[in-house]
């Protein structure tokens, strides 16, 4: 006897159920499930049974509920994190965000700026946007890493505020994420070298104490 095969939109609902409420993709997420006329036509099905959502073209979400506020927009993280998978690249927070990030800043910026060494694109979701740009590689150091976070973060806010940043980052970042930013402060700019140096010299100083 055989087994029956679950329809494509099944075993897409099955993935999007055991990541969990939140979760964000786009239609390559499912082309081991099927081919891609399959999976858009799945995905399709789902967003009019209102059991996906559609986003933006291409992107779809798993929303969460709230009981009283409905569907909730889902982390501007996790949709940049989907746009790079769609295209294999690598995105990293800049701007405004990054030094929110880093605690340097308590404001939640309503334009959420990645750099990426993919495509540039840009996604409105109600309020907010989530705005990927192309960077060349010596604005992409460190890319998806708290140490890359840091040099956007002192990139936004300045020389001004480079005391502030190093005070944060070597509390915050781990002896791992110390060793990234010593290997990565070379591809920085001048300026911003020796407050990326002092942060990574902060391990030695955590060990030796």
């Amino acid at each position: 006897m055989k087994t029956a095969v679950a329809s494509v939109p099944d075993q897409i609902m099955k993935r999007a159920r055991a990541a969990g409420r939140g979760g964000v993709y786009t239609p390559s997420d499912f082309l081991n499930v099927a081919a891609r006329a399959a999976v858009d036509q799945a995905l399709s099905r789902l967003v009019k049974a209102g059991k996906l959502r559609r986003l933006a073209r291409g992107l779809y979400d798993f929303p969460k509920v709230h009981p009283k506020l409905g569907q909730l927009s889902p982390a501007p993280d996790d949709v940049a994190h989907a746009l790079a998978r769609e295209t294999g690249s690598q995105v990293q927070i800049a701007g405004a965000r990054a030094a929110n990030a880093l605690g340097l800043t308590t404001q939640v910026p309503a334009k959420n700026t990645y750099l990426t060494d993919g495509p540039s694109r840009r996604v409105v979701l109600g309020k907010r946007v989530v705005d990927l740009r192309h960077a060349s590689p010596k604005h992409l150091i460190a890319p998806g890493s708290p140490a890359g976070t840091v040099v956007q973060a002192l990139r936004h806010v300045g020389a001004v505020r480079a005391a502030d940043v190093a005070q944060v980052a070597s509390r915050q970042l781990t002896v791992s994420d110390k060793k990234t930013l010593a290997f990565s402060a070379v591809q920085a700019p001048a300026w911003m070298r020796p407050t990326l140096v002092s942060i990574a010299n902060a391990v030695a100083a955590g060990i030796d104490g």
